[in-house]
């Protein structure tokens, strides 16, 4: 043949099917840390548009539902930022403008 032997022919393909099979673990290892830290992150945005959601209702009333889906659109560190700019606004209509800001900024 090839010069190859059956044991030399055996013994690589033991070594193939171990490097696959250990990058296969670490291929689902990266993949649930990264399921688990998305899953961490949305968990937190999730929070964080429930708590500015509770406390505009809590000061200004029921909210509409446009102003709601404006609200879950925004990132995390936005939510953040309204959740301190919010006790400056007088109304709704001060929210809108600092959607609309957001908005701008954006484009």
């Amino acid at each position: 043949m090839l010069g190859i032997s059956f044991q030399q022919t055996r013994l690589y393909e033991e070594l193939r099917e171990e490097a696959t099979e250990l990058g296969m673990q670490q291929g689902m290892q990266q993949g649930m840390q990264q399921g688990i830290q998305q899953g961490m992150q949305q968990g937190k945005q999730e929070g964080e548009v429930n708590l500015i959601l509770r406390l505009l209702s809590k000061r200004f009333g029921k909210i509409p539902s446009q102003l709601k889906m404006q609200i879950e659109k925004l990132s995390l560190e936005q939510l953040e930022a309204l959740t301190e700019v919010f006790l400056d606004f007088a109304s709704l209509d001060d929210l809108v403008v600092w959607l609309q800001t957001l908005e701008v900024s954006e484009n």
